[in-house]
C-alpha cells in the first residue's frame, strides 16, 4: 500500500493551500491518519490527526488555521491550510498511524 501526498506549492503569507493524501483501495476506512511536517534543519513534527470516527486533533501551531478532514469513499484525507505564514514552510507528510506507513512528502513554501 502506498500513500500519495499532493497539493503543495508556493504561496505568499496569508494564502491557502489544500493538501491531499490518497491511498489505494479503502485503506483509510476507519483508520487514524495524521499530517506531519519537516522544516529545513528541524525535526519532523506532528500537525494534525483525524480518527476513524472523524475526531480531530491539532498541534498548537495549526489550531484555527488548519482543518483536517477525510473522504473515505475516495480514500483521501485533506489538510486545508489557511492564513499560511513563512514558518509553515516545510515538507508535509501524511501517515497511516496504525500501520505506520508514510507517504512521500509534498513541499509547501510560504513567502513573506
Amino acid at each position: 500500500v502506498q500513500l500519495q501526498a499532493s497539493g503543495g506549492g508556493s504561496v505568499q503569507s496569508g494564502g491557502s493551500l489544500r493538501l491531499s493524501c490518497t491511498a489505494s483501495g479503502s485503506f483509510f476506512s476507519g483508520s487514524s491518519v495524521g499530517w506531519y511536517r519537516q522544516a529545513p534543519g528541524k525535526q519532523r513534527e506532528w500537525v494534525a490527526t483525524i480518527g476513524g470516527g472523524g475526531i480531530t486533533n491539532y498541534a498548537t501551531s495549526a489550531v484555527g488555521r488548519f482543518t483536517i478532514s477525510r473522504d473515505d469513499a475516495k480514500s483521501t484525507v485533506f489538510l486545508q491550510m489557511d492564513s499560511l505564514e513563512p514558518e509553515d514552510t516545510a515538507v508535509y507528510y501524511c501517515r497511516h498511524i496504525q500501520f505506520n506507513i508514510w507517504g512521500k512528502g509534498t513541499q509547501v513554501t510560504v513567502s513573506s
